[in-house]
């Protein structure tokens, strides 16, 4: 056990440069400018106008796109912090924030790092290692498995990469036969991800409870389990809502008092100090074993922060300085806070990220951004800000849009805060998993507090109130949407005057009645109204339960059987791309596509293509032109945002075109194959357009 450093000296920060990018580096940087110190940014060119670069007092540019030519590189980071003059180095977390090597290049330096000690990083790098080192502490621990040692009987379980975590490098093994392939792929996916292909099994709980202890210790010696989180909502082993405390510890008794003693021995036992997660695996009966420790600070923190009205990253700084911890005891808790990671992925499409141009980001009800919420209300933290042209969302990082979290006085309260904060939020220009969270978050067994890593899995199936990643707005809402767009468009119209070009998809069919025409997904939607002296009034089955109460060009008022709801109505045209229609209102939101007057040829793909679902690599390629191949069998892998995902043949047929090879680099709708019938003729018309999958 190593033994805390009482004789520590005291330094003082006046510049720290955040070693990472997005709402991490604008989070440290919020709670830097607090404590008056310079802020410094380093930004990739894939990142030069985000907002983390624009805010600092001073920026360095990191030549290069992606994460391995910019933000991987310590010995860039360490010479833009010289350049600028920081003295101190914040390594957010992701990228270099759990390498030793690195921290031990910025002590050598004579910069202050704010983390842990390198030698605690290292016992920690390891999860292999780590869990050996917590046995000998006397952490509840699941026993690891050789490969060779899986049996029937212990199945199912979970390969995990030993480095890093997020997600990636792990794999549940529910067969024998497959297990082989599961490893080799966990191997690839942690080498890419974390330059370290090594894995192990364990055993997998299917039903377990992700629980994790927030720990602050300082060079005294002082250990604080500032409080625990519960983060059971995830998907594809990546967490997804988390909130502070655990309903699960809260309601059994003892489970508290042993969580936190088990945590403060892991940080004792390597001598730690700084902010980390200790985090474990739990039963609904209490019992919990150790995971894995994440020697930094995590994405959830806020939780813990708005639920202790600590400043986790002030207590980094301070302790970097050899400060030490101002009470033996941490603070008490008091309410219940929620935080729900805004995605853009299609959940529908087994959470296919996006790429794009985000329109608009508002959430109502932000109390604070990048700190407290210490009152009812919603606290945001983004490391996007979309302005008159949008903000570019790329390929070679996580896509996670912003931090949305929650304080209410109850759990309850928490988290309907939440849901209806995300249920109003206007989001524009790419696909998100808002839906998802606000089902979630509003399903009656987790209101109950009945959580489990399975969550998603189990309720996600269709049930009494429809699957988990369904859309907010239903059919006939959709149907509504469309004519508010349409009438908006048309006030839009009027109000330029008579000269205004008729838009794409207009057409007149008789004396007042108007046509457009919207794609909704696969759909095609087509909306009929009538303009007279008299205003408004829809034609078909509509007409017998709306009234036009209101129209403008961005706002419109619809009676619907009874009720007069608002509809937002935003437009954004691009120049050779159908126009994208956002509609906003209480029935939810709906994302419209309004397609040009003439249609462009060259946008027809071959029957039986598969599209690239994201922009992304080609990594795998299993089969060649003119092989068999039945429905459901993986043609080839493509690796994007650091996660493998499988293109699969979506019928029987023949693989008749394969224009991608390994290494290609391909935007999202390329052609990646082309699968047909075996007695299909090459020169058969293009027909199936939709299969994006």
């Amino acid at each position: 056990m190593n033994t805390p450093d009482t004789t520590a000296p005291t330094t003082t920060i006046t510049s720290v440069l955040v070693a990472n990018r997005g709402e991490i580096a604008r989070r440290v940087h919020h709670t830097a400018r607090t404590l008056g110190m310079a802020t410094v940014a380093v930004f990739s060119d894939a990142d030069s106008d985000a907002p983390h670069a624009r805010e600092a007092d001073a920026a360095v540019r990191l030549p290069g796109h992606t994460p391995t030519e910019t933000y991987l590189r310590g010995d860039l980071v360490i010479e833009a912090a010289r350049a600028a003059g920081a003295d101190a180095i914040h390594p957010g977390y992701g990228f270099l924030s759990e390498n030793a090597g690195f921290a031990r290049d910025v002590i050598a330096a004579g910069l202050t790092w704010v983390g842990p000690p390198p030698e605690a990083i290292d016992a920690m790098g390891s999860k292999i290692e780590a869990k050996k080192r917590m046995a000998a502490a006397g952490v509840p621990m699941l026993t690891d498995l050789e490969a060779d040692d899986v049996t029937e009987d212990l199945l199912p379980v979970l390969v995990k990469a030993s480095a890093g975590g997020g997600g990636r490098g792990m794999r549940i093994v529910r067969t024998l036969d497959s297990l082989h392939d599961e490893i080799a792929a966990a191997r690839r996916e942690a080498g890419s991800a974390f330059g370290d292909e090594a894995v192990f099994c364990e055993r997998y709980l299917e039903r377990g409870r992700h629980i994790e202890v927030q720990i602050m210790a300082d060079r005294n010696g002082t250990v604080w389990a500032v409080g625990e989180r519960e983060c059971s909502i995830q998907r594809r082993h990546q967490k997804v809502i988390e909130e502070a405390p655990s309903p699960l510890v809260e309601a059994t008794p003892g489970m508290r008092d042993a969580l936190y003693t088990a945590a403060r021995d892991a940080a004792s036992a390597i001598g730690y100090t700084g902010a980390g997660t200790v985090e474990f695996l739990a039963t609904d009966s209490g019992e919990f074993f150790f995971l894995e420790m994440n020697t930094r600070l995590q994405v959830e923190h806020p939780v813990t922060e708005a639920t202790t009205g600590l400043d986790l990253v002030a207590l980094q700084l301070d302790v970097a300085a050899g400060l030490p911890l101002p009470t033996p005891e941490p603070p008490g808790r008091h309410g219940w806070s929620f935080e729900a990671r805004l995605y853009a992925e299609d959940a529908a499409r087994d959470y296919t990220p996006g790429s794009g141009t985000l329109r608009a980001l508002d959430v109502p009800g932000v109390a604070s951004r990048f700190d407290g919420p210490h009152r009812p209300g919603i606290r945001l933290d983004s490391g996007v800000e979309p302005g008159a042209d949008g903000s570019e969302v790329g390929v070679h990082y996580d896509p996670m849009l912003a931090k949305v979290i929650s304080y209410g006085r109850t759990r309850r309260e928490a988290a309907a805060v939440l849901a209806g904060a995300l249920d109003r939020a206007r989001i524009h220009g790419l696909t998100t998993n808002r839906a998802q969270l606000v089902r979630v978050l509003r399903h009656p067994s987790f209101v109950a507090g009945e959580l489990s890593t399975a969550f998603l899995d189990e309720h996600g199936r269709e049930d009494g109130s429809g699957a988990l990643a369904a859309p907010l707005a239903d059919h006939e809402a959709v149907q509504i949407s469309a004519l508010a767009a349409a009438l908006a468009t048309g006030a839009a119209e009027h109000a330029a005057g008579p000269v205004a070009l008729a838009p794409a998809g207009f057409r007149a069919v008789g004396p007042g009645h108007q046509h457009r025409r919207y794609r909704h997904g696969d759909d095609e939607l087509e909306v009929h109204y009538v303009r007279d002296r008299s205003g408004a009034r829809p034609v078909g089955e509509l007409a017998e339960v709306v009234t036009v109460s209101d129209t403008t060009p961005d706002r419109v008022a619809l009676e619907v059987r009874g009720v007069v709801r608002g509809f937002d109505v935003a437009r954004y045209a691009v120049p050779g791309h159908d126009t994208v229609v956002e509609v906003d209102s209480p029935l939810g939101p709906v994302s419209l596509l309004e397609p040009p007057r003439y249609a462009d040829p060259s946008a027809d793909v071959a029957a039986g293509s598969l599209l690239a679902p994201m922009p992304g690599s080609v990594i795998r390629v299993a089969v060649e032109v003119g092989d068999t191949v039945t429905a459901g069998s993986p043609l080839l892998w493509m690796e994007a945002m650091k996660m493998e995902h499988t293109i699969s043949a979506m019928a029987d047929g023949v693989v008749a075109e394969l224009p991608v090879a390994v290494g290609d680099q391909v935007a999202s709708g390329a052609v990646l194959a082309v699968v047909t019938e075996p007695d299909a003729s090459d020169t058969a018309p293009a027909t199936d357009t939709d299969s994006e999958e």
